[in-house]
């Protein structure tokens, strides 16, 4: 993989938004010391650096990506790397508030696992997507009564789970766009709160740089049905490698 580093921590991840992109705005937010390793996903061929060289060799428990390695600590496993970071960074949620984060990350994973994402695989995707759209206002409205007049997630505390509905909350908003359906996002509580994520410290600076993944990375795997993200590049790239 490409080998970008930026200190001791190691997040290894696909070249697609997916799982990662959480836990790279918590890291940057953070100023966290890391350095990422990038495994190719734009061919099977490229793949193989992973699945064939890589996956077994690195002390793995439960070999996968995303994977962290942080010393003697290797996890896999997108919420439990999430937690364990929120934990390690002070991004962790109070006591009296862990039920509720707990609740509203699940959720927010349901929406993107079980409806963005298994859609995304369905060959019956042009029906899927439209009962979709047709059911995203509801869960949508839901979240945004959840979190209320914040700022975030939980308060005034800024915590892991912000970056997990950050991005969640993006990749939904691109799937609506896509489809002509920018009445998804008009809620203010939505729009203000992403927002907010957008414009803190560190994270502003890179959603402005052109090396933001959202302006480089298709949102899922480049083989699912549906994986574009903001870029024609995305598009062509998928085009040339799996259309043809």
């Amino acid at each position: 993989g490409i080998n970008a580093e930026y200190g001791k921590m190691e997040l290894g991840y696909w070249n697609f938004r997916g799982f990662g992109e959480p836990i790279r705005l918590m890291l940057r937010y953070t100023g966290a010391e890391w350095k990422e390793v990038t495994y190719n996903s734009d061919s099977h061929e490229l793949r193989k650096q992973w699945f064939e060289d890589t996956k077994f060799s690195l002390g793995l428990d439960f070999p996968n990506l995303p994977y962290l390695i942080d010393g003697d600590v290797k996890l896999t496993m997108f919420t439990v790397i999430m937690r364990y970071l929120g934990r390690k960074l002070d991004m962790f949620p109070e006591d009296k508030d862990l039920v509720r984060c707990e609740l509203l990350e699940q959720n927010l994973l349901d929406l993107k696992i079980v409806r963005l994402e298994y859609i995304a695989y369905d060959v019956k995707f042009e029906e899927k997507k439209d009962e979709l759209l047709e059911t995203l206002p509801v869960r949508l409205t839901e979240v945004a009564e959840y979190i209320g007049e914040g700022p975030y997630a939980m308060g005034d505390k800024i915590t892991y789970v912000d970056f997990i509905i950050y991005e969640i909350l993006d990749q939904i908003k691109l799937f609506s766009l896509s489809f002509s359906r920018p009445d998804h996002f008009s809620d203010p509580r939505i729009t203000e709160y992403m927002k907010r994520m957008e414009n803190l410290p560190n994270l502003k600076e890179y959603f402005e740089s052109p090396d933001c993944n959202a302006k480089r990375y298709t949102i899922h795997d480049p083989f699912l049905i549906w994986a574009l993200g903001r870029t024609t590049s995305g598009a062509a790239r998928i085009e040339k490698n799996f259309m043809q």
